[in-house]
């Protein structure tokens, strides 16, 4: 299976290739958006390992949440390349992809965290799954820091057991977070941000369990409408 993913939804725009379990991927991080660049990567990348468009299975693309501009451009792009190719897209949510990065086994838990600005964090908890990669034990949110709880998921009277281990700059915005929380963070989790690869790879277990969606209904997940504070909020912060 061929899988191209793209990813420029925060500060690191990253675009990967996965063709026949072998990975080819760009990635920059600059102190401004670098979602224009999005394309360029893709071209590099599909350069470098000689595969065309006509020849992937499909796109898996980050929807966010995330900058807002850095949402669009990924959606946009991924529309574009995938109605150019005739092919299908597969979303994936940026804190779906930081999750990934640490679940590593059945009983660990993921608490994916990514500064929202504004006092706020983008937040979900997340369990291993065979077929989907990652799957919620939390929806998906926005809100401030005390707000991010180990929430069970649903129907279960209590968070499970196990490992719960959390990851993203979130963390490294809020100190304090992960010792409210009581989850495990190590250094590098706590500078992590999502990454094209982890898209790559839960996209290819969806397009594998048929999770493949037309283009047109790709669609960003914001999980808020607001992208700045007030001149009267910003006195008030």
């Amino acid at each position: 299976m061929r899988i191209l993913a793209l990813d420029a939804a925060t500060e690191a725009c990253s675009v990967a290739l996965l063709a026949n379990d072998q990975f080819t991927v760009r990635a920059l991080e600059s102190g401004r958006s670098s979602a224009p660049k999005i394309l360029r990567l893709a071209e590099e990348v599909l350069a470098e390992a000689r595969v065309s468009l006509s020849m992937l299975d499909g796109i898996a693309a980050s929807i966010g949440p995330g900058s807002f501009t850095g949402v669009r451009i990924t959606v946009a792009v991924a529309q574009g390349l995938a109605f150019g190719a005739g092919l299908k897209v597969v979303p994936v949510t940026t804190l779906e992809a930081l999750a990934l990065q640490v679940l590593s086994d059945p009983v660990t838990h993921a608490i994916a965290c990514l500064d929202a600005r504004m006092g706020e964090v983008y937040w979900g908890g997340f369990a291993a799954d065979a077929v989907r990669g990652v799957i919620e034990c939390s929806a998906s949110r926005v809100g401030p820091p005390d707000s991010v709880a180990l929430s069970p998921p649903d129907g279960m009277a209590s968070s499970p057991p196990g490992r719960y281990v959390g990851i993203g700059r979130g963390f490294t915005a809020y100190p304090r977070l992960a010792g409210m929380l009581g989850v495990e963070l190590g250094s590098a989790h706590a500078q992590a941000l999502p990454n094209a690869r982890e898209i790559a790879r839960l996209g290819a277990l969806r397009f594998a369990s048929g999770g493949g969606v037309d283009p047109a209904d790709l669609m960003p997940l914001y999980l808020r409408d607001k992208v700045a504070l007030t001149e009267a909020e910003r006195a008030r912060a």
